[in-house]
């Protein structure tokens, strides 16, 4: 998914402009598959902070190399068939963020009423119009969420972003001002000269965990909306696998070893060669690796993070994740 993420930009972007921000644990896996990007331009973090700080360092970067030009944040778990509408709502994205000190943004048309997306809220106009966003809003409940979409002015929040570096670090200074004064150490660093590979593991442990929808998003005001043209999916959970999957005769989408009787409309996927049994249950989400089994029903799968913590918070938790 992110060659995927780099293919669809080409044409638009090269690939000598492009930063990957990822983990120290799949720095040489992305540099491998993604040979055509400067190695020095696949980032490790060394430990997770969320997005807000990986913005803000991908700001300093561009800026080093580039000045004060316009980048776009582009998560790579989306699928995107359409490439030319997607490069046509880009550059629409890129001339908003250029004209005006403003941060710009893709709302997606909603399909449906998700509660697993956060949402849009823009004063409205056709697709392709440059749109003020009112407000950002969090995951809501289905009936706020039919709501949203029964308006047509609440579009989903696929985090697609386009900003200037200086437009982008200021609103991170005026909105969460202890993670702009942590980056100066960073900024100072990169501007004597010195090397990511130490800077990194001396300063990032320390920084602020924020995502930049809670640390910016939510609280400027200088935001403008583009409605998307093209396709859009995001597979960062796991019923979304079951739209790009080809169900059984029972509406099973299975992966793996796996055997079901009197069972419909689940989604079991099972690594290792491990056998995996279902007798009379629907709607539910079994997923087995080497390491752990989850099951729960589909429709709580936005409820796998709230596990996560609990894991986290367990003595020896992090053994697991």
């Amino acid at each position: 998914m992110l060659q995927q993420t780099i293919d669809r930009l080409k044409g638009l972007i090269s690939a000598e402009d492009v930063w990957v921000i990822t983990n120290s644990e799949q720095v040489e896996a992305v540099r491998e598959i993604c040979p055509d990007i400067p190695a020095s331009q696949v980032v490790a973090e060394p430990v997770g902070r969320d997005t807000a700080p990986a913005v803000a360092l991908a700001a300093l970067l561009v800026q080093q190399k580039h000045g004060d030009h316009s980048f776009a944040m582009l998560p790579a778990d989306h699928v995107i068939h359409d490439h030319a509408s997607f490069q046509a709502d880009l550059q629409k994205a890129f001339a908003a963020a250029e004209e005006n000190p403003s941060i710009a943004t893709i709302g997606i048309k909603p399909t449906f009423p998700s509660t697993g997306y956060g949402y849009i809220h823009a004063r409205g106009g056709p697709a392709g119009a440059v749109q003020e966003v009112r407000r950002f809003v969090e995951k809501p409940s289905l009936e706020t969420a039919e709501e949203y979409v029964a308006t047509g002015e609440y579009f989903w929040n696929g985090g697609i972003f386009v900003w200037r570096p200086s437009t982008i670090l200021d609103a991170i200074a005026t909105h969460c001002a202890p993670l702009a004064s942590s980056f100066g150490n960073i900024r100072k660093a990169l501007a004597d000269g010195e090397d990511l590979s130490t800077i990194l593991p001396r300063e990032y442990p320390q920084l602020e965990k924020i995502s930049i929808d809670y640390a910016v998003m939510e609280k400027a005001k200088n935001v403008v909306m583009i409605q998307s043209s093209f396709d859009w999916d995001d597979v960062g959970s796991w019923p979304a696998i079951e739209r790009h999957s080809e169900p059984d005769e029972s509406q099973n989408v299975i992966q793996g070893t796996v055997v079901t009787e009197d069972s419909t409309g689940n989604l079991i996927r099972s690594d290792e060669g491990h056998l995996v049994g279902l007798i009379g249950v629907e709607g539910l989400m079994v997923i087995h690796t080497k390491d752990a089994t989850l099951i729960c029903p589909k429709d709580r799968a936005q409820d796998v993070k709230k596990l996560v913590k609990k894991i986290e918070a367990q003595e020896g938790g992090e053994a697991f994740l």
